[in-house]
């Protein structure tokens, strides 16, 4: 897939932050369709009126994700209305950033998992099988998962849970669709650490690991999306962490990422913004 022209797009969490910058990169290329959903309707709006000085069609739906009933009836609306989705993106994400015992079991435990973990699976069993029975031309499936869905860390153990989910999910999905032969359907799963925007104001940089921007992330993603590719992590030291983690005793591992990596202590300072 060289570019989204003439393609029809939808993005979760689409009103602002990386969301809105998925949308602005469709918009640019020539997406027919660009379907934004969010639970923020003053900013879907507020987004959709910038997109369609570029875009055939932006239709907004206020959906709350961490609600199944509310996936299922839009995702009706959006095949009745637009067809068979290209590219789904998966972007809608929250964290609480405390101890474990500090969490509410519904307002915090209960809503990260059903919008980090669940909902990516809502939302892509709903348009799965058009997107499989269609094979005329390439499809792609975006999941946002986080570095923290591969490296456990202190103040994220419900996060590090969803997103351990969401990264076991999609690329079993992915593996999945390879073994059944639907290869024009590529899964791209993407794990990233800390990125500069409200989601994640207050976290600590990590030794050789700055927060990255925005703008870095979804470039990287938009391209690695195109070109079919099966798993980005972002950045580098995450594979290091990764085959650190495999190769050493754990208190060793444990004793780096705390005094040398600083990852242990990067959510110290962390403020919760609820919804991002």
């Amino acid at each position: 897939m060289d570019k989204v022209t003439g393609k029809k797009v939808l993005i979760t969490g689409a009103a602002m932050g990386m969301g809105k910058l998925y949308a602005q990169y469709a918009a640019s290329e020539g997406a027919q369709t660009i379907v934004l959903w969010d639970i923020n309707a003053d900013a879907l709006e507020a987004t959709a009126a910038e997109l369609r000085a570029q875009c055939q069609q932006v239709i907004t739906q206020v959906v709350d994700v961490s609600k199944y009933e509310a996936i299922a009836a839009a995702a009706a609306e959006v095949r009745a209305q637009v067809g068979t989705l290209d590219v789904l993106i998966n972007n809608a994400g929250i964290i609480r950033g405390k101890y474990f015992w500090e969490h509410d079991p519904q307002k915090d435990i209960e809503m990260t998992m059903a919008i980090n973990a669940m909902a990516p699976m809502y939302i892509a069993r709903e348009f799965l099988p058009d997107m499989i029975a269609d094979a005329s031309t390439e499809r792609r499936i975006v999941n946002i998962a986080s570095a923290a869905g591969l490296v456990s860390n202190p103040r994220m153990s419900v996060y590090c849970a969803s997103k351990w989910s969401c990264t076991g999910w999609s690329d079993s999905l992915r593996l999945e669709l390879e073994q059944a032969g639907y290869r024009h359907l590529k899964v791209l799963t993407v794990n990233p650490t800390y990125i500069s925007t409200g989601m994640f104001e207050g976290a600590k940089p990590m030794l050789m690991t700055p927060l990255m921007t925005p703008e870095f992330v979804t470039t990287r993603v938009w391209q690695g999306m195109k070109r079919g590719t099966p798993r980005l992590i972002l950045p580098w030291t995450v594979y290091l962490s990764n085959a650190l983690k495999g190769l050493l005793p754990i208190r060793l591992f444990d004793w780096l990422a705390d005094h040398v990596f600083g990852v242990y202590h990067s959510m110290d300072s962390f403020k919760d913004n609820k919804r991002g």
